[in-house]
């Protein structure tokens, strides 16, 4: 179906007409095409940057209609484009259901034996790390994704998962092979490592102090906060305060600084984007909460918006509202970057062409 939309265009904030044909964007008038809308807010198509298709809070999941379930949640959220990041299946077969969010893959993550969710990660010993991060750039679609830290039983507490030089190695198979790579890193301990081996880019980032914000920055090293996750935090020192105290305080400790590390790493210039962590604890469709999260940060809300769309857009590789782009779109009846609340209520989601809504 063609079709031809008018509204102000984010983040420009021009009033513009668009029109839709063969399922992507031109400025150039098609006759006949349906008009779908005539006034409201246009927005490039909205980034979940982390986010996990085929994993529940109960484990992997295995039946392509889950799959499907789990992508339709969130593309009805307006999520169109989405950073899995890490899951335990293959979720390829997706990739001809035309109807769903593009999904970026990191293949599985990559853990130490015993120091992961059961069933979730590929388990290797630290000599064999730079070997599986090669092997799961071949099973992605250009990212590899690391276990940076997790509980260490033997210490009671947060602690790497990975001595130095075998990340390091690691990053650097990963990127010969073509990949970036992301780590999971709640803590301090794990991150100038990483950083400093050149990782591209930090999931939640808790742990983050001044000195690596910095860092971070002058690198261009991106992070991913999930903050809708982080809110989760005392429920996880709930859950480990009999057993491991020393674990149960650092959550705490870390979940009441995540909002000012945040805001130091954006005020430092860290390329900051939007993950909801959709598939363990959180549910799928949360990316507004997350894009609103990072606005009570500190984070202007053309930024935080930005984080979730054109900027995201960009940063994986793909267009805007741009002649000849894949048209993913959402439609608001106001402006979202004086009313975020308005992300709950997408007027019209395009995803790849196709009106989902």
């Amino acid at each position: 179906m063609d079709l031809h939309l008018r509204g102000v265009l984010l983040p420009a904030g021009e009033e513009l007409d668009v029109w839709v044909r063969d399922g992507r964007f031109t400025y150039e008038p098609v006759p006949g095409a349906e008009t779908l809308c005539r006034n409201g807010f246009l927005v490039p198509g909205l980034v979940d940057a982390h986010c996990h298709i085929g994993l529940d809070a109960a484990g992997p999941i295995h039946e392509v209609q889950r799959w499907r379930e789990q992508a339709l949640t969130d593309r009805d959220a307006g999520t169109t484009l989405i950073r899995d990041c890490g899951s335990p299946v293959d979720t390829h077969e997706l990739d001809e259901h035309d109807d769903l969010p593009r999904i970026i893959r990191a293949g599985r993550h990559l853990a130490p034996h015993r120091r992961y969710i059961p069933g979730v990660a590929v388990e290797v010993d630290p000599a064999d790390l730079p070997a599986a991060a090669a092997e799961q750039a071949r099973h992605g679609d250009g990212w590899v994704k690391l276990v940076g830290d997790w509980i260490d039983r033997g210490v009671a507490d947060l602690a790497p998962a990975w001595p130095p030089e075998a990340a390091a190695a690691a990053i650097a198979a990963a990127h010969d092979a073509g990949a970036k790579v992301t780590a999971h890193v709640f803590g301090e301990e794990a991150l100038p490592a990483l950083i400093t081996a050149g990782i591209d880019c930090i999931e939640h980032g808790t742990g983050l102090t001044e000195d690596l914000v910095e860092q971070m920055a002058v690198r261009g090293t991106a992070l991913v906060p999930t903050l809708i996750n982080v809110e989760h935090f005392p429920d996880f020192a709930a859950a480990g305060a009999s057993k491991f105290p020393a674990y149960a305080s650092t959550m705490l400790r870390l979940h009441g600084s995540a909002q000012a590390r945040v805001r130091a790493a954006y005020e430092a210039g860290v390329p900051i984007y939007a993950g909801s962590d959709a598939g363990g604890g959180v549910q799928h469709g949360q990316l507004a909460r997350e894009v609103i999260a990072l606005h009570e940060t500190g984070l202007p809300a053309e930024d935080a918006l930005g984080a979730a769309s054109w900027r995201a857009r960009a940063w994986l590789g793909f267009e805007g509202v741009d002649e000849g782009a894949p048209a993913d779109l959402c439609v608001y009846d106001r402006d979202p970057r004086t009313d975020l609340a308005v992300l709950h209520e997408p007027r019209h989601i395009l995803v790849r062409g196709h009106l989902a809504s």
